[in-house]
């Protein structure tokens, strides 16, 4: 019993430790809003893989740049609309 409080109270811990592992009450769409922010953000920092995208695409370093940041504003559209409770 008190091996799984332990790992209940380390997970709970860590969900509000960090934005992207999630909660109970993640819905799918900031699930990937966080994967598809996360993964724009690993591409900038490596910079042999900016340099892959930008030749890739023919574009320079800092327009492949400026675009990823451009798509971390709303990676996934806008969020659904939540039915409310009444």
């Amino acid at each position: 019993m008190t091996d799984r409080y332990n790992i209940h109270s380390q997970l709970e811990h860590l969900q509000s430790k960090y934005i992207g592992t999630g909660h109970a009450d993640t819905s799918k769409w900031e699930w990937l809003v966080n994967q598809h922010r996360d993964s724009y953000c690993s591409y900038m920092g490596h910079f042999d893989l900016l340099n892959y995208f930008a030749v890739a695409e023919n574009e320079s370093k800092a327009r492949v740049r400026f675009n990823l940041m451009e798509k971390m504003l709303q990676p996934c559209g806008p969020p659904a609309d939540k039915p409310e409770d009444a």
